[in-house]
């Protein structure tokens, strides 16, 4: 009979000093990204309320930009832009939920209390510990703030007459004549959004799994786009996509649409990475 009083066994040995130990990359079919929205779509049922509460915050801080610039597009347009950049941190609970439910324990409201409180008592705070999780969801929303600053003076500088309205940035930004100002915004855009999606898109459920630094999660999220860069852009497509139609649906869709997207990047970092060679981040026992 075996001895149920045996220690665990020990964690995986830090690599040494000045090293960094990145986990394997896994190269997938250009269609797996439809294959992670499947799964999304099965733990969105399967969460359910948990989930579209969620949905439901984020769709109300949506509003809530709409309300306070509804006759400042420019600031609008950037606002909205920015908020997809600190998207990932946004979904962290949506990522404790699918870890949940594909180890079979409980996801539910708990998990997300334990998600954002047991954690940062973690032993190991200093090398990967829960800091690197909130390290990192702060340089993405100064970054969000960059973009949203950089969108407003360029509208507000450039656009040959003040932009108020959706109107107003269709006739004096998008359609404006020979002055190619909506070409420069989305190049400005696409320039800060690429190297953000190559920065992010695994990183932080990489962070909540596994005892990892900022650095280790952000290599390891550029060496996956970088091993398959058709599905991954395929991924940012589908992303922004169902993004822009949730938000054309007066942000109702929304409610669905981000925790769907929320649980389907978690199966995005599963398809991706073979983390088992990197210690779990688990909370200490005894601590509630």
């Amino acid at each position: 009979m075996p001895n149920s009083t045996a220690p665990p066994p020990p964690l995986p040995p830090r690599p040494p000093r000045g090293t960094l130990q990145l986990p394997a990359v896994r190269p997938v079919a250009l269609t797996a990204p439809l294959h992670w929205l499947a799964l999304g779509g099965r733990d969105l049922w399967r969460c359910g309320a948990p989930s579209l509460l969620h949905g439901l915050l984020l769709a109300l801080f949506g509003a809530l930009l709409l309300l306070v610039a509804r006759e400042r597009f420019w600031l609008l347009a950037g606002a909205f832009s920015g908020f997809l950049v600190v998207a990932p941190v946004l979904a962290t609970s949506l990522y404790a939920l699918s870890r949940a439910l594909e180890r079979g324990e409980p996801a539910d409201w708990r998990t997300i209390a334990k998600t954002w409180t047991r954690w940062q008592y973690s032993r190991f705070a200093v090398h990967g510990g829960y800091w690197s999780l909130v390290r990192f969801g702060v340089l993405l929303s100064l970054a969000g703030t960059g973009w949203v600053l950089t969108s407003a003076a360029l509208i507000t500088l450039l656009a040959p007459q003040p932009v108020h309205t959706p109107l107003d940035f269709v006739h004096h930004v998008v359609l404006a004549p020979g002055g190619h100002l909506f070409e420069l915004w989305l190049t400005l855009g696409a320039l800060m959004a690429a190297p953000l999606f190559a920065s992010s898109v695994i990183a932080m459920p990489l962070l909540l799994d596994r005892r990892v630094d900022v650095l280790q999660a952000v290599l390891t999220s550029w060496q996956t786009v970088l091993s398959n860069p058709g599905a991954m852009a395929l991924w940012a497509a589908l992303i922004m996509g169902l993004t822009l139609l949730g938000m054309a649906t007066a942000l109702l869709g929304l409610i669905v649409v981000l925790p769907w997207l929320g649980h389907a990047s978690w199966h995005a970092y599963r398809a991706l990475v073979d983390a088992s060679t990197l210690p779990e981040r688990q909370p200490p026992e005894g601590v509630r």
